[in-house]
């Protein structure tokens, strides 16, 4: 039985937030893999982005995240995560892993100036372009799909943990979507 709660999901989904709230809930540890790439870089993401372009920080992100050793924790990557093949391989073998799903427009309302956050978006992308692509990689990789939509924080936060714990009871190993 893996030990640790991956929860992807696109910018602004509430993965942080949600994750710290569902690390309270289990006992666990929380760790943003994205304050693990600014400390070990030196640097904010949008800095790292600005330095080595769209490709260096994913490379970079896909490695500190393919490298992250962990017990009995919540973990929240950035949403650029899913493009790293080796990360998505490494934490699917240590962690279950909870898409976050939310509709385009909750993403968009809760979303700022997209260069300061530190987005790896492609020049004359649109947050539409970004979360048409990714949304299919997050179901890709996803062992559960936790739709979020009308939910807040703590009712999330609950949801995600019974599930959790359905999950370990039944061991089915599937996709679920709530």
């Amino acid at each position: 039985m893996k030990n640790n709660v991956t929860l992807i999901g696109m910018p602004g989904a509430g993965k942080s937030t949600i994750g710290v709230v569902l690390a309270k809930i289990l006992g666990y540890k929380f760790l943003d893999s994205d304050l693990l790439i600014q400390e070990r870089e030196g640097m904010r993401l949008w800095q790292i982005i600005e330095l080595h372009g769209n490709d260096g920080f994913l490379e970079i992100e896909n490695r500190v995240n393919s490298e992250i050793a962990a017990e009995r924790t919540v973990i929240a990557p950035g949403g650029s995560v899913v493009y790293g093949e080796d990360a998505m391989r490494h934490l699917r073998e240590i962690s279950t892993v909870v898409y976050i799903k939310l509709s385009y427009k909750k993403i968009k309302g809760r979303l700022g100036d997209l260069t300061k956050r530190g987005v790896a978006l492609p020049e004359g992308w649109t947050l539409r372009d970004l979360y048409n692509e990714r949304t299919p990689l997050y179901e890709k990789y996803a062992h559960f799909v936790f739709n979020c939509e009308n939910d807040d924080i703590s009712h999330s936060a609950r949801h995600i943990a019974q599930l959790l714990q359905e999950k370990h009871a039944l061991d089915s190993g599937g996709t679920y979507e709530s």
